[in-house]
Protein backbone atom coordinates (compact mmCIF):
# COMPACT_ATOMS: atom_id res chain seq x y z
CA UNK A 1 0.00 0.00 0.00
CA UNK A 2 1.19 3.53 -0.60
CA UNK A 3 1.32 6.16 1.73
CA UNK A 4 -1.67 8.08 0.10
CA UNK A 5 -3.51 4.50 -0.06
CA UNK A 6 -3.21 4.53 3.94
CA UNK A 7 -4.25 8.33 4.69
CA UNK A 8 -7.89 6.63 2.87
CA UNK A 9 -8.46 4.57 5.62
CA UNK A 10 -8.58 4.63 9.25
CA UNK A 11 -5.84 3.99 11.92
CA UNK A 12 -7.46 0.74 12.69
CA UNK A 13 -8.11 -0.57 9.06
CA UNK A 14 -4.90 1.00 8.28
CA UNK A 15 -3.56 -1.08 11.16
CA UNK A 16 -5.52 -4.95 9.98
CA UNK A 17 -3.78 -3.51 6.02
CA UNK A 18 -0.20 -4.04 7.12
CA UNK A 19 -0.53 -7.41 9.02
CA UNK A 20 1.65 -6.93 11.83
CA UNK A 21 -0.81 -5.65 14.01
CA UNK A 22 -3.35 -8.70 14.63
CA UNK A 23 -2.74 -8.58 18.17
CA UNK A 24 -3.08 -4.78 19.02
CA UNK A 25 -6.25 -5.17 16.89
CA UNK A 26 -7.62 -8.36 18.29
CA UNK A 27 -7.01 -6.18 21.66
CA UNK A 28 -8.68 -3.23 20.15
CA UNK A 29 -11.63 -5.24 19.69
CA UNK A 30 -11.60 -6.90 23.21
CA UNK A 31 -10.97 -3.86 24.78
CA UNK A 32 -14.13 -2.64 22.95
CA UNK A 33 -12.05 0.42 21.20
CA UNK A 34 -12.31 -0.22 17.39
CA UNK A 35 -15.18 2.33 17.39
CA UNK A 36 -12.69 4.91 19.21
CA UNK A 37 -9.98 4.35 17.13
CA UNK A 38 -12.32 4.52 13.97
CA UNK A 39 -13.70 7.95 15.18
CA UNK A 40 -12.58 11.25 13.91
CA UNK A 41 -9.38 11.77 15.86
CA UNK A 42 -7.01 12.48 15.53
CA UNK A 43 -5.04 10.16 17.48
CA UNK A 44 -1.40 9.51 17.36
CA UNK A 45 -1.26 5.67 18.03
CA UNK A 46 2.07 4.13 19.70
CA UNK A 47 1.93 0.63 17.79
CA UNK A 48 3.41 -2.33 18.87
CA UNK A 49 3.62 -4.82 16.58
CA UNK A 50 2.90 -8.52 17.24
CA UNK A 51 6.54 -9.02 18.02
CA UNK A 52 6.26 -6.36 20.91
CA UNK A 53 3.37 -8.29 22.00
CA UNK A 54 4.78 -11.73 21.97
CA UNK A 55 7.98 -9.90 24.36
CA UNK A 56 5.82 -10.12 27.21
CA UNK A 57 5.36 -12.97 29.65
CA UNK A 58 4.02 -15.83 28.34
CA UNK A 59 0.35 -15.62 28.96
CA UNK A 60 -0.30 -11.73 29.79
CA UNK A 61 -2.04 -11.37 26.08
CA UNK A 62 -4.26 -13.97 26.97
CA UNK A 63 -4.65 -13.25 30.24
CA UNK A 64 -5.28 -9.54 29.27
CA UNK A 65 -7.80 -10.40 26.74
CA UNK A 66 -9.70 -12.16 29.27
CA UNK A 67 -13.54 -9.91 30.04
CA UNK A 68 -12.74 -9.73 33.69
CA UNK A 69 -9.35 -7.71 32.78
CA UNK A 70 -10.79 -5.52 30.22
CA UNK A 71 -10.55 -2.06 32.16
CA UNK A 72 -7.02 -3.10 32.74
CA UNK A 73 -6.40 -3.57 29.10
CA UNK A 74 -7.80 -0.56 27.75
CA UNK A 75 -5.66 1.46 30.40
CA UNK A 76 -2.49 -0.41 28.50
CA UNK A 77 -4.09 0.34 25.18
CA UNK A 78 -4.98 4.33 25.72
CA UNK A 79 -1.26 4.43 27.19
CA UNK A 80 -0.58 4.29 23.61
CA UNK A 81 -2.70 6.66 22.03
CA UNK A 82 -1.99 10.90 22.61
CA UNK A 83 -4.56 12.82 21.92
CA UNK A 84 -3.83 15.00 18.12
CA UNK A 85 -2.00 14.22 15.26
CA UNK A 86 1.97 14.62 16.36
CA UNK A 87 4.19 14.04 13.68
CA UNK A 88 7.69 12.51 14.13
CA UNK A 89 8.98 16.24 13.46
CA UNK A 90 7.02 16.92 16.16
CA UNK A 91 7.83 13.93 18.57
CA UNK A 92 11.53 14.47 18.38
CA UNK A 93 10.62 18.03 19.85
CA UNK A 94 8.60 16.41 23.26
CA UNK A 95 10.21 14.86 26.22
CA UNK A 96 6.73 13.79 27.18
CA UNK A 97 3.21 13.46 25.89
CA UNK A 98 -0.35 13.26 27.73
CA UNK A 99 -1.97 9.76 26.17
CA UNK A 100 -5.46 9.25 26.55
CA UNK A 101 -5.48 7.28 29.60
CA UNK A 102 -4.54 10.72 31.50
CA UNK A 103 -0.40 9.25 32.17
CA UNK A 104 2.29 10.98 30.48
CA UNK A 105 4.88 9.19 27.99
CA UNK A 106 8.17 9.73 28.04
CA UNK A 107 10.03 10.64 25.00
CA UNK A 108 13.70 10.71 24.45
CA UNK A 109 15.72 10.95 21.70
CA UNK A 110 18.93 9.67 21.44
CA UNK A 111 22.03 8.61 18.13
CA UNK A 112 19.27 9.23 15.84
CA UNK A 113 16.23 7.26 17.03
CA UNK A 114 13.33 8.25 19.91
CA UNK A 115 12.26 5.76 22.29
CA UNK A 116 8.61 6.18 23.96
CA UNK A 117 9.28 5.41 27.64
CA UNK A 118 11.58 2.01 27.14
CA UNK A 119 10.27 1.10 23.72
CA UNK A 120 12.06 2.14 20.22
CA UNK A 121 10.17 3.92 17.51
CA UNK A 122 10.79 1.69 14.29
CA UNK A 123 8.98 3.30 12.02
CA UNK A 124 7.27 6.57 11.66
CA UNK A 125 4.55 9.06 10.21
CA UNK A 126 2.36 6.23 8.63
CA UNK A 127 -0.83 8.76 7.73
CA UNK A 128 -4.16 7.76 8.35
CA UNK A 129 -7.52 9.62 7.92
CA UNK A 130 -7.94 10.18 11.55
CA UNK A 131 -4.41 10.00 12.73
CA UNK A 132 -1.23 9.00 12.75
CA UNK A 133 0.90 5.75 13.50
CA UNK A 134 4.36 5.57 14.99
CA UNK A 135 5.41 1.63 15.50
CA UNK A 136 7.03 0.80 18.81
CA UNK A 137 9.45 -2.13 19.19
CA UNK A 138 7.64 -2.96 22.62
CA UNK A 139 4.56 -2.65 24.89
CA UNK A 140 4.26 -0.08 27.10
CA UNK A 141 2.92 -0.21 30.56
CA UNK A 142 1.22 2.80 32.69
CA UNK A 143 2.44 3.10 36.00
Amino acid sequence: MTQATLATHDIVDTAVAAGSFKTLATALTSAGLVDTMKGAGPFTVFAPTDEAFAKLPAGTVETLLKPENHDKLRGILTYHVVPGKVSAADVVALTSAKTVNGQSLKIATHHGGVTVDAANVVKTDIVCSNGIIHVIDSVILPQ
